[in-house]
């Protein structure tokens, strides 16, 4: 913060409308897409690096477009209950911003065709569609964000887009075992925009915003965001059960304990009463960001010491 103003300098500025606290959602399903290849292949550094690379890159431009976005569409209004937003809080012009997007999918463009000169053409589609996806969420004639299709958006290009499409740069192939993995990634991932659609039910509906968690009410989109978490410790013992993995898979399960003051604050905040406050939920927006990583981190382990990417 600026000692004269109270306003936050411009890196700080820059900071917020990036908000480095969702970029685990990014860093996880790059991690599990590694693990998935290690035990056949290893490492392979450059496409490993540069995956890594357009994953945050798309993150942050998806970030930023949301905050542009939807500062335009006046879904960020005076009655927003998460962290500020960079345009709506006057912090970065919506040309500073709309310069940013640019700038952040150019370096993504330059990532990528490394990328694609190792992968080919289905690389440069899914990058294409990635690219498209970021910003469309909230932006362009028909923002899917805005029509209940969020989740179903994010689980796929977070779930089997980055895992999948990493495990592929490394392998030259697409094994099964990445399919089923990045189920669980694309659950974790996907819950918590839940969170954050939770969260914002009020707002959003008088914005015209309709989340799927608009459209479900809150007791809906709590057994939702339950049921993401349910699916993604299933594939682990799924794993394990069917064979072809060590019990090393089971992994992530050390996780579980994480996930217990989670639900509880949802169920307590999403139900209403006492202790109902919406902005209980920032916690555990960035815990549940938290979690994916470190989930993702278990899984890595558990599947390059005891997998196999057949």
């Amino acid at each position: 913060m600026t000692a004269v103003t109270g306003r936050p300098t411009r890196v700080r500025a820059w900071v917020i409308a990036i908000r480095p606290a969702t970029l685990p959602a990014a860093i996880g399903p790059v991690l599990v897409g590694l693990g998935v290849a290690w035990p056949e292949v290893g490492l392979r550094p450059l496409p490993a690096a540069g995956c890594l690379a357009v994953a945050l890159l798309l993150q942050v431009a998806a970030n930023l477009a949301n905050d542009l976005f939807d500062f335009r569409s006046g879904a960020d209004a005076a009655d927003r209950l998460g962290p500020p937003r960079a345009v709506a809080g006057g912090l970065l012009t919506e040309r500073e911003v709309a310069i940013g997007i640019a700038v952040v999918l150019a370096l993504a463009g330059l990532v990528g065709i490394g990328l694609v000169a190792i992968g080919g053409l289905v690389i440069l589609v899914l990058g294409v569609v990635a690219v498209l996806s970021a910003i469309a969420y909230t932006g362009g004639p028909w923002p899917y964000g805005y029509h209940g299709l969020g989740e179903v958006f994010v689980f796929v290009f977070f779930g089997l887009v980055a895992v999948g499409g990493t495990a592929y740069l490394q392998l030259g192939r697409w094994p099964p075992i990445a399919f089923a993995t990045a189920v669980a990634m694309g659950a974790l991932v996907t819950a918590i925009l839940v969170v954050n659609n939770l969260r914002d039910i009020e707002p959003d509906r008088r914005a015209g915003k309709r989340t799927l968690a608009v459209l479900l009410g809150p007791r809906a989109t709590i057994a939702e965001y339950v049921g993401l978490l349910a699916v993604a410790y299933v594939v682990p013992v799924g794993l394990a059960a069917v064979g072809g993995v060590g019990p090393v898979v089971l992994l992530p399960l050390l996780s579980v304990p994480l996930v217990a003051q989670l639900v509880r604050t949802v169920r307590a905040v999403g139900e209403g009463g006492e202790g109902g406050d919406p902005r209980r939920l920032n916690p555990v927006l960035r815990g549940t960001a938290r979690l994916s990583l470190v989930f993702a981190a278990l899984l890595a382990v558990g599947l390059g010491l005891g997998g196999r990417a057949a």
